[in-house]
């Protein structure tokens, strides 16, 4: 091998490069039993923390759950709010003139 084929070797095109990662992130994620990204644990977390700057919350009140629907992945989040927070909520939609919120 001469210093100049070091210098002419090809590199991989960035097409199959990603296309190679993307495989490994699919293998991976249909590896996984539960279907959950690995991400899920710290934004749930994340949330509530945000959340609970702005009212208390029960934690055991909260519940967030990913669901695949075809090519698409939901994310939802439940949180039951205190009566007083509800109060709240539809003077601030109401005031928005935003629809009315639903109620539990």
């Amino acid at each position: 091998m001469s210093i100049m084929d070091y210098f002419r070797r090809s590199q991989p095109k960035s097409a199959t490069v990603a296309k190679e990662r993307l495989q490994i992130i699919v293998a991976r994620e249909r590896a996984r039993p539960t279907g959950e990204p690995d991400y899920l644990p710290r934004l749930k977390q994340e949330l509530l923390q945000v959340i609970s700057k702005y009212e208390r919350i029960d934690l055991d009140q909260v519940s967030v759950n990913v669901e695949r629907s075809g090519d698409c992945d939901v994310l939802e989040l439940n949180v039951v709010l205190s009566e007083s927070e509800r109060a709240a909520v539809r003077a601030a939609a109401s005031r928005a003139g935003a629809a009315a919120v639903r109620n539990c």
